[in-house]
């Protein structure tokens, strides 16, 4: 059996190390294989050392390979390189992609297959691109309703002064809340909108930020690229623009923005981590971000975590609170304040009727800043 060190290679990042493996390994096993290895479970490895230092793990499967990213300041690279040394996968296969671990675990073997972040990412696609196309959709929802999106988005916050500002195209009642109620946008600045949709909010900022100010929106549809540049063209917005990216990776230079916001996006995200890591970097110092997202406020059902319109609606990605904080504060946003907003449970409990959301998930408020690097 070939070992990781002979199969794979590693590779430093900016935000940790990378180990680029052969094409044709399946990535929910090799997922779960390095973050059992992370948590220093004992299920993985019969012996060996455990990895210590990373802050989280993303496995991306392309025409190049397999890319496990390890993110984190501390990783230990010369234990990384000692664990895949004793790293053993089997033979792949051809069709199976069925590789194996020296001391994996009955339970372990039987919890695979799990629902990887590509899945769930072509998942996404596919729900909102169709969103896009056909213009009707139901919230954050099941898809069991379809809603007035102007109904919709009055519930969640905004004016019917805001709304009639805005393309009708552009409202397709996608959201969480109304973060341009506590962006505190002003002339003149660069804001940036993660999952920008058919445009609502970037357009609503552009009104804020004036002729001499920008607004930036991205989304990793382009269905939905496609229908927001259109909505800016019907509706004469020239200070905005859209950009086809994922919020893992945003398009945007380092320290380029002043405030982000969003509008329950990054709960749909495998790495939330990243998310924030990336919206830090675009951010200017003295820059705040202001978002509407759902949060958990209970232990989320593992058979939710493994279906995936659970995901693609909103629900089977919420983070607790103190996840989030955590996160926030460790890529280096502070005065992180995460509020949930208690009237939110009316409409999640519309999402799938009759099933017990409100027990798990509801809408929040979240916000962090950047310092400005300047002495007191």
């Amino acid at each position: 059996m070939a070992k990781w060190s002979e199969i794979g290679r590693l590779e430093p990042e900016p935000s940790g190390v990378r180990i680029r493996l052969e094409p044709g390994f399946p990535v929910a096993f090799i997922e779960r294989l390095v973050r059992e290895s992370a948590a220093g479970s004992g299920n993985v490895l019969s012996n060996g050392p455990i990895l210590t230092g990373i802050d989280d793990v993303t496995v991306e499967d392309g025409e190049g390979g397999v890319m496990v990213h390890l993110y984190g300041s501390l990783i230990d690279v010369e234990a990384v390189r000692d664990w895949m040394n004793q790293c053993e996968m089997g033979d792949i296969e051809s069709g199976k992609a069925s590789p194996h671990l020296s001391g994996l675990s009955g339970e372990l073997k039987q919890e695979l297959p799990m629902i990887t972040g590509i899945e769930r990412q072509e998942a996404i696609k596919n729900r909102y691109g169709q969103i896009a196309e056909t213009g009707k959709g139901c919230g954050c929802g099941s898809g069991a309703q379809e809603f007035d999106p102007s109904m919709v988005s009055v519930y969640l916050g905004y004016t019917g002064s805001e709304l009639a500002e805005v393309p009708e195209e552009a409202n397709l009642g996608l959201g969480c809340g109304n973060p341009l109620a506590i962006a505190r946008i002003e002339p003149g600045q660069t804001v940036l909108d993660l999952g920008s949709g058919g445009g609502l909010d970037c357009f609503l900022a552009s009104k804020r930020v004036g002729d001499k100010g920008r607004v930036i929106g991205v989304d990793m549809t382009p269905a939905m690229i496609a229908r927001a540049e259109q909505n800016a063209r019907r509706g004469g917005f020239f200070n905005v623009e859209f950009q086809l990216g994922e919020i893992e990776h945003l398009p945007l230079a380092d320290q380029s923005v002043d405030v982000i916001i969003s509008n329950c996006v990054i709960n749909l995200s495998s790495n939330k981590r990243q998310v924030f890591r990336e919206a830090f970097r675009v951010l200017k110092p003295g820059g705040w971000l202001a978002i509407s997202d759902v949060v958990a406020t209970a232990d989320i059902p593992e058979e939710w975590r493994r279906e995936l319109s659970l995901w693609t609606n909103c629900m089977a990605g919420a983070a607790g609170i103190d996840e989030l904080t955590a996160i926030m504060q460790g890529v280096g946003f502070n005065r992180v304040s995460i509020k949930p907003q208690a009237g939110s449970r009316e409409f999640i409990r519309q999402w799938v009727p009759g099933a017990s959301l409100t027990d798990y998930v509801v809408s929040a408020v979240i916000e962090g800043y950047k310092d400005t690097g300047l002495s007191p």
